[in-house]
């Protein structure tokens, strides 16, 4: 028996949502969770170079978390409700983390210039998608394309908890973070 890796159904450049109907690959819906599925995809780079165990374990548990999300990003308004994982007590959880996290790390009073491990990097290259998918996703709520503002919430947090996480892994590697105004010598 073969397993074919394609349908064919999205070669006229539309797509199906989670319920009845079909968008063009372009809409904001098809965009937000295909960025959502990008944010992930950068998670599990970060995931894969991370040196803290406590790091790649949370990674992990916010991929779960964003799969959820690419599910009621993907589901048509009249359905959304079926697929609703993402909710305030899933940012709470976020929330915890990041707090618990920055009493273990000198938080810098100047923008950090990314770049000072590559776990670090990793971790910041995946918070920058992450604000991207916020941005798609807060569009959809503001255009009445989803209701769940928990949605727009988790993405907000999670890209602080990605900020942490850089200056966790960059002290775990022992490097100091450059500043704007902290340069590197030559």
């Amino acid at each position: 028996m073969s397993t074919s890796f394609y349908t064919r159904t999205g070669d006229d450049g539309y797509t199906g949502l989670l319920g009845e109907g079909r968008v063009a690959k372009y809409m904001p819906q098809p965009e937000a969770y295909g960025t959502v599925d990008e944010a992930s995809a950068a998670l599990g780079v970060a995931r894969a170079g991370a040196q803290s165990e406590e790091t790649r374990r949370l990674l992990l548990t916010a991929q779960r978390d964003l799969y959820h999300m690419m599910a009621e990003l993907a589901a048509t308004q009249q359905t959304a409700h079926l697929f609703r994982k993402v909710d305030a007590a899933r940012v709470a959880w976020l929330e915890e983390q990041t707090d618990r996290l920055s009493q273990r790390i000198q938080l810098p009073n100047e923008f950090v210039v990314p770049g000072d491990s590559l776990p670090g990097a990793y971790l910041d290259l995946a918070r920058t998608v992450v604000r991207r998918a916020e941005r798609i996703v807060v569009h959809l709520l503001h255009d009445g394309l989803i209701e769940n503002v928990e949605l727009v919430r988790y993405l907000n947090r999670l890209s602080s908890l990605l900020f942490v996480l850089a200056l966790y892994e960059n002290a775990l590697a022992g490097v100091s973070n450059v500043t704007l105004a902290k340069q590197v010598k030559d």
